[in-house]
């Protein structure tokens, strides 16, 4: 598909919680080959810090990610979306933000562990899963052959990661 790094952009409806978590670990395990974004249809302002202590588990840093709108990529100078990722889950009845263009599109629903209530340990597990799904997600996204796929090949691939 191409030379370059891809760009994907992780779309949520908060920004603070799951597309944090799926910024962090594909530009953590992307290998060069991927660049990583994430935003909110309708940003809360912060990030979840059971997201930040998820993301710290995993070895990864935390500095610079910060909960903002999607409207600063849709800005001339952004950098051009080659890949949108929503995250939102359609059981949460949440809106999940639709984006214009050309870039390959891909709904990879879970849970919003932000929605959790309980106990700080219960919290800490929904987030936990939600990491975990998010990561395995993304670990057959970077061992796709992204280079040498057609553009209908991999998008199929890309819906299916989503039911995984």
């Amino acid at each position: 598909m191409s030379d370059r790094e891809l760009n994907v952009l992780f779309l949520c409806t908060g920004n603070s919680a799951r597309s944090i978590m799926a910024e962090a670990i594909l530009n953590a395990t992307g290998q060069g080959r991927f660049r990583a974004f994430s935003a909110g249809s309708h940003p809360n302002g912060k990030v979840n810090p059971f997201a930040l202590a998820q993301i710290r588990k995993a070895g990864f840093s935390t500095e610079g990610y910060r909960s903002k709108s999607w409207d600063e990529f849709a800005n001339p100078d952004a950098p051009p979306i080659d890949l949108v990722v929503t995250v939102c889950s359609d059981a949460a009845g949440e809106v999940c933000p639709i984006w214009p263009g050309r870039p390959l599109k891909a709904h990879w629903g879970v849970d919003d562990p932000a929605r959790v209530e309980g106990t700080e340990d219960e919290k800490d597990r929904a987030f936990a899963r939600v990491y975990t799904q998010l990561y395995s997600r993304i670990r057959i996204l970077t061992s796709l052959p992204i280079d040498t796929l057609e553009r209908s090949v991999l998008q199929a691939k890309l819906h299916d990661i989503g039911k995984t």
